[in-house]
């Protein structure tokens, strides 16, 4: 199927090779799973045969799938298999043996009950790499609860910082608690991967909870509380502690602002035409900007809200001051930045329409990866799958008949 990747010739993908089991669903474990695959690993996905990974149906759908779920499993394979069966355990088994990495984010104890605890599959293959993703972990107190990403954001400390001072905690509008596990997870993997390579190490399981790879991001949030017993707040669009950075109100939307550095403050200073607060020697540096956060914002709106957002980024960008628009999709979309750093790709969906998509991050010069094949419908890769691993086309036929693969 047709896929407009980027002009040049690709490098071998740097994770060729690698053979990845994906159990998991919706967001955190598959996004772990997406990345993997985006640098060439092989990722085989695990799907309830009756009804497939939930994100299927999430949110817009196009053809009866969600487009989201376009751009989560793409470069995957799809193999349909009941896990709660005897059978289906059994092939499960067969293929994490082969396997170099699997993914699982299921709640702790799941695998355990269908015979794939890692005591379990270790000695089938004493090098496999295991990242569990869960809402708080493989242990502790909390760890039977169930956990989803926007619980993790706010036991994380995340959601109390949202929103405007004394207003209801608000989300950011994504999965980012999510996404963040997965980041952490797919980090655990490579380093032990990296262990098992370089260093003869064996295979070891990822413990990556939702709330602590928030938690993990949240700057000096503890380090505040524990020195100093200050317990930090929501601040709206500002950023507390450092000055200036927020958004101001232009004629026609806002633009985003951070004049924090000394050397930037002056320059900043300088454009909006107050050279006396650029000069002031107690605002020479964030800690004595800190004390006059509120009039230096003032200065700020009072300079841009006679501008349009357009004319306030012209003069700022002149003046080497970091400054930008809050960007829809559609900004994204027809921005020349994004389309020459090749991150907005077009690929074609099995279904046959054309669709927009992320391109990939991290950009590795060497080996970019690629986008190789779209997202596969649900058991598009299951006989081919259980071909690989000794099965018939008569085993398979007996095995769907008694509705364990589709």
């Amino acid at each position: 199927m047709p896929l407009n990747q980027p002009t040049r010739t690709l490098a071998a993908n740097a994770l060729s090779g690698l053979k990845v089991v994906e159990m998991g669903q919706l967001i955190a474990g598959p996004f772990a799973g997406k990345t993997l695959g985006e640098f060439g690993a092989e990722v085989i996905k695990i799907e309830a045969p009756d009804c497939g990974d939930p994100l299927r149906n999430w949110r817009m759908l196009k053809d009866g799938t969600s487009v989201w779920w376009q751009v989560q499993s793409r470069n995957k394979r799809s193999i349909a298999l009941d896990l709660r069966v005897p059978e289906g355990q059994d092939i499960a088994r067969r293929l994490i043996a082969r396997a170099d990495v699997l993914i699982e984010n299921f709640r702790p104890g799941t695998l355990e009950g269908w015979g794939m605890g890692y005591d379990t599959l270790a000695p089938l293959n004493p090098r496999l790499v295991m990242l569990r993703i869960s809402g708080y972990g493989q242990t502790g107190p909390y760890r039977d609860r169930p956990g989803f990403g926007a619980i993790g954001e706010a036991m994380g400390g995340l959601r109390h910082l949202t929103g405007e001072p004394g207003r209801m905690p608000v989300r950011c509008g994504i999965s980012i608690g999510d996404t963040l596990a997965a980041l952490h997870g797919t980090i655990g993997i490579l380093t032990a991967l990296y262990h098992c390579k370089v260093h003869g190490g064996p295979g070891q399981v990822i413990d990556v909870a939702l709330n602590e790879a928030v938690f993990n991001v949240m700057e000096s949030l503890l380090p505040e509380y524990s020195a100093f017993g200050a317990v930090r707040e929501a601040a709206g669009s500002a950023l507390p502690g450092i000055a200036p950075s927020n958004a101001y109100r232009c004629t026609d939307g806002y633009a985003l602002v951070a004049g924090n550095g000394d050397s930037i403050f002056k320059r900043l200073m300088q454009c909006i035409g107050r050279p006396d607060l650029g000069n002031d020697p107690t605002l020479a540096s964030n800690a004595g900007r800190i004390e006059r956060v509120a009039e230096i914002d003032i200065a700020i709106a009072a300079w841009s809200t006679s501008r349009s957002v357009d004319e306030v980024l012209d003069r700022l960008a002149r003046a080497g001051v970091p400054a930008g628009r809050v960007y829809t999709a559609k900004d994204i979309a027809e921005d020349p930045h994004y389309r020459a750093r090749e991150m907005i790709l077009q690929q074609t969906t099995r279904a046959g329409y054309p669709l927009d998509v992320p391109g990939i991050v991290p950009k590795l010069l060497g080996t970019p990866g690629s986008v190789r094949s779209a997202a596969p419908g649900l058991g598009d890769d299951t006989d081919a799958v259980l071909g690989e691993i000794g099965l018939t086309a008569r085993d398979i036929a007996a095995l769907r008949d008694k509705k364990v693969v589709a």
